[in-house]
């Protein structure tokens, strides 16, 4: 079930509904944002606070989409690895049976 937890977010509070094993998760995203937010804010004081809003959120969303594809090309690596070691593995046992 969830429950309303309050995040603040360049010094406004917001409400928002959570369950409770995803608290701790929701106020890092939180802490995250704001420290987001607040670094655009100061680099530009004429820029609209909606403005800084889909900034942040375009620049997260972009670094998590580069994280996930180096998650899977280094995934794929070691696919691939595995796959060369199987054979070699294969003839190291065969090789110790022999003996």
């Amino acid at each position: 079930m969830s429950e309303p937890v309050e995040v603040r977010l360049l010094d406004r509070s917001y409400l928002v509904a959570c369950p409770p094993e995803q608290r701790d998760s929701l106020l890092r995203a939180a802490q995250l944002l704001d420290q987001r937010l607040r670094q655009m804010k100061s680099r530009d004081r004429t820029v609209s606070l909606e403005r800084i809003a889909v900034l942040a959120a375009l620049n997260l969303a972009h670094e998590k989409l580069q994280a996930e594809d180096a998650a899977s090309q280094g995934q794929q690596a070691l696919g691939r690895l595995l796959t060369e070691l199987g054979p070699r593995i294969d003839a190291a046992l065969a090789a110790i049976e022999r003996r």
